[in-house]
């Protein structure tokens, strides 16, 4: 892996915290667990992965800062508080073939199981709803992604209806419920 250098700006990204996470954005140190995360089949599978090459993995790096950059909403990189360790990321992303913004999801292999998906997602989506007016996000998931389901589910969110074809595949769009009192 070549050295990545330090960061020469500073992005416009909210830093949150949780009882245990800082969510910030990204750093030089997370590309080397998002590499590793994104060689993971099983962690990928349901993200179009895996991904080994690592110049696709820094296009996909750069791409989040762009999108942050551009839409003014991106995904935070989670950092545990107690271990200073990136354990995942959480966020807002309205890509091309999105229908609106989504909030998302992924959490690093050795994290998982802790609830810090959940954690974080609260408080993204309350962080969205309130300062961006994304109240009532939407998460696409894949129908078998049941970890992905469940954790959705735990939010509140219910299936609102199927895409039958998403990237080659169908997916489930989740509705999440207002956070702020807005209309269901």
């Amino acid at each position: 892996m070549t050295a990545l250098g330090q960061c020469t700006h500073d992005l416009p990204i909210p830093v949150l915290e949780t009882e245990r996470l800082i969510l910030r954005g990204p750093q030089p140190q997370d590309f080397a667990p998002l590499c590793a995360f994104n060689s993971d089949a099983d962690r990928m599978r349901f993200l179009g992965g895996p991904v080994t090459d690592q110049d696709l993995v820094w296009r996909g790096f750069l791409t989040n800062i762009g999108h942050w950059m551009w839409r003014g909403h991106g995904m935070w990189t989670l950092q545990e508080k107690a271990s200073g360790e990136t354990v995942g990321r959480v966020g807002v992303i309205n890509h091309l073939k999105w229908d609106e913004p989504e909030i998302g999801w992924h959490v690093f292999a050795a994290h998982e199981g802790k609830g810090f998906a959940y954690e974080a997602a609260l408080t993204a989506r309350l962080y969205a709803a309130e300062t961006w007016g994304f109240d009532r996000l939407i998460s696409y998931i894949d129908p078998e992604n049941l970890r992905s389901r469940r954790l959705a589910e735990r939010l509140g969110a219910t299936v609102e209806r199927e895409k039958p074809e998403f990237y080659g595949a169908p997916i489930l769009v989740y509705r999440h419920p207002s956070v702020t009192g807005g209309a269901a």
